[in-house]
């Protein structure tokens, strides 16, 4: 380990990434430019008594209501649902220019009488007679107590047949009104020229990359990206869902103008990832009669073929041109005695799925490098579960080349001092190490919602990036390179996850223009000249895009639990719960409680221990994370089943005391 290394380069195929070490001076430059005004291009209210430009998805039926409406007279009533997918669809073909950054703004309410559920909002896209969806709004409660605005951003990437927007629901066949829809979008400034190029300040450390999609290589994104990165990491289009939706049947349009856009830049690629137990299709773990697999020598047989195959093909098809890959992707459960999680993988071939990924992947791209991927690698009991896993392996000559530390964080959490042990634990194992899907929430509760970021965030969050590339940079000699998860703040998944919400995570802001935080890695003394003027903003209680919710229970309560459907499937969805105690003494030990309204059944639990029994849910904390100061808050992810309708719990209870919900 030095503290000054020359730097290594992230692989390009058999070949290094040479760039050239450039000694940079900051210029002073002009603040970036004030936002235009938005340009609204759609504008619905219902109030000429019409649904035009509306229509069904399905057999439902849509008419203009008088019952209630949010502004005006009128609203649109959608009615007569029978599938949660169906909703009120409006035609955006022709509207919409491919590149540009729109938002779509929409507010829905139930009718009255009718229980709270969730809906989203989508866009329903076509290109050579094959249908693709992208949400833009998750999953959001609606009520019929008030109106609940689904707010998001989307960038048409693609030329496209057809082009509408949707509301749905997650479960639940509700009648649904909706009203005032907007569309518009904001010019973006021209990419600033006049401030020093990201990947040049960092030329004789490491690399820098950014995660991207299609809406990333095209316009402004992609001359940003050309000029401040010099990797990328496709975040969903090399996934298994987007690959191999169905066996045997391989997709590549997005994935290859990717790789096509980096290579033909002299980018590097970093392939994410070959295998997850999120986004793989049911159909890799189920039978040719339909039926689960189970863990059987057969059942085990199937599903290595299949990963087998499925690596040949993937990893196969790009050869040298991609250098780096994570063939496998959140593998550990630290609340697990042996701290493996119990995926579909796991449970029906142990160990084995990761034996032969990496060895397959080691045989189709022999000069690639060869990582495990994981996320709270500062954690000590992950970080340690991982540590054993990968020195298991290796001991085994598994080829796992590398371990990847994600770097979700926020502007408070984690230290640098869990950081830099986090990087340290790997060193005696002679792996390369890379973070590779950094970002810094400015959002340290589930509660906070910001209608634009406040000042005094920026700054913070512009001297942790300081303080985080300090630390890189001094470990420059182990990390091989640094990924940011996304380009700029128009476009990142925290704005969607825990809660929806706006969430400005990264160096450059909604329009592409460098913020404070850029700063903190290429100058930091430009830091307080470069945050914004705006004043200090309190949050506000309830997420961008959700109905304020009632907290239930009496007085005295010493706990409040934070509940939402982060992600919906058929059959299944993933769950995150927040447990604050709102006390004024720390709880030693904690279990968690509720019943499931809807016969849900717990699958996976990370970030504690779980067992149910019928509807109950006991949730028991995790051995690193049995004590909660007064204040702090645990979180904790799940996995369930659902058939019928997926309605939230009730009441939860902490150590037998009812909490708030909220």
């Amino acid at each position: 380990m030095r503290a000054v290394a020359t730097r290594r380069r992230l692989a390009t195929g058999g070949l290094l990434l040479a760039l050239a070490a450039l000694t940079t001076a900051v210029p002073l430059t002009t603040a970036p430019a004030r936002a235009a005004d938005p340009v609204i291009v759609v504008a619905d209210t219902f109030e000429d008594g019409t649904a035009t430009g509306w229509g069904p998805r399905g057999g439902e039926t849509l008419a203009p209501s008088t019952a209630v409406a949010h502004s005006g007279t009128y609203s649109l009533l959608t009615s007569g649902r029978t599938s949660s997918w169906q909703g009120p669809s409006r035609n955006l073909l022709g509207t919409l220019d491919r590149g540009t950054r729109y938002t779509l703004s929409v507010f829905v309410r139930l009718p009255a009488g009718q229980a709270a559920t969730q809906a989203r909002l989508s866009v329903q896209r076509s290109t050579g007679g094959t249908a693709s969806y992208d949400q833009v709004v998750g999953a959001t409660t609606v009520t019929a107590d008030g109106w609940t605005e689904l707010r998001g951003g989307y960038t048409l990437a693609y030329d496209v047949e057809s082009l509408a927007a949707y509301v749905e629901t997650v479960s639940g066949t509700a009648p649904l009104h909706v009203d005032d829809l907007t569309v518009s979008y904001v010019p973006t400034p021209p990419v600033q020229t006049d401030i020093p190029a990201l990947k040049d300040v960092l030329a004789d450390d490491f690399p820098i990359g950014a995660a991207i999609e299609m809406a990333q290589v095209g316009g402004a994104h992609a001359t940003l990206l050309r000029r401040h990165f010099d990797s990328v990491t496709p975040g969903n289009s090399l996934k298994w869902d987007a690959t191999e939706p169905a066996e045997g049947q391989f997709r590549f349009t997005d994935a290859d103008a990717l790789v096509d856009f980096a290579t033909g830049n002299s980018m590097a690629v970093r392939g994410h990832t070959l295998l997850w137990h999120q986004q793989t299709p049911a159909w890799v773990f189920t039978r040719a009669d339909g039926t689960p697999m189970t863990a059987t020598a057969e059942d085990r047989a199937l599903l290595l073929s299949r990963l087998e195959n499925h690596i040949r093909t993937v990893v196969g098809r790009y050869g040298d041109r991609i250098g780096t890959w994570d063939v496998a992707n959140e593998v550990i459960d630290e609340s697990q005695a042996d701290g493996l999680r119990r995926s579909r993988w796991y449970e029906i071939s142990g160990l084995d799925y990761l034996r032969t990924a990496f060895r397959v992947a080691r045989e189709v791209a022999p000069t690639a490098k060869l990582y495990v991927n994981d996320y709270n690698t500062n954690v000590p009991a992950k970080r340690d579960k991982l540590y054993a896993l990968v020195a298991q392996l290796r001991a085994e000559g598994v080829p796992v080349d590398g371990v990847g530390h994600q770097m979700h964080v926020n502007v408070n959490w984690p230290s640098l001092s869990e950081t830099e042990a986090m990087i340290q634990k790997f060193v005696p194992l002679g792996v390369e190490q890379q973070i590779t899907e950094m970002d810094v929430s400015i959002y340290t509760d589930d509660s906070q919602s910001y209608p634009s970021p406040p000042a005094n965030l920026l700054r913070t969050q512009a001297y942790r990036y300081r303080d985080f590339f300090d630390l890189y940079r001094r470990y420059a000699g182990e990390l091989t390179s640094v990924t940011l998860w996304g380009l700029a703040d128009d476009d990142t998944w925290l704005d969607a996850f825990p809660v929806t919400r706006k969430d400005a995570p990264l160096l450059f802001d909604t329009q592409l223009q460098a913020k404070p935080a850029y700063w903190g890695i290429v100058d930091p003394s430009r830091v307080d000249a470069t945050a914004s003027p705006s004043p200090t903003v309190s949050p506000t209680v309830s997420p961008t895009g959700t109905a304020s919710p009632t907290p239930t229970g009496g007085t005295g309560q010493l706990c409040r639990v934070g509940y939402a459907v982060t992600n919906q499937w058929q059959g299944g969805f993933q769950g995150a719960l927040r447990v604050t105690n709102t006390g004024s003494r720390t709880v030693d030990g904690w279990t968690l409680r509720w019943a499931f309204p809807d016969g849900q059944k717990v699958t996976q639990l990370w970030n504690g221990g779980y067992r149910q029994n019928g509807s109950a849910v006991e949730v028991t904390n995790p051995a690193w994370g049995a004590r909660l100061p007064a204040g702090a808050t645990a979180e904790v992810g799940f996995l369930a089943s659902w058939t019928g309708q997926n309605r939230v719990p009730a009441a939860f209870s902490l150590n037998g005391v009812p909490c708030a919900v909220g």
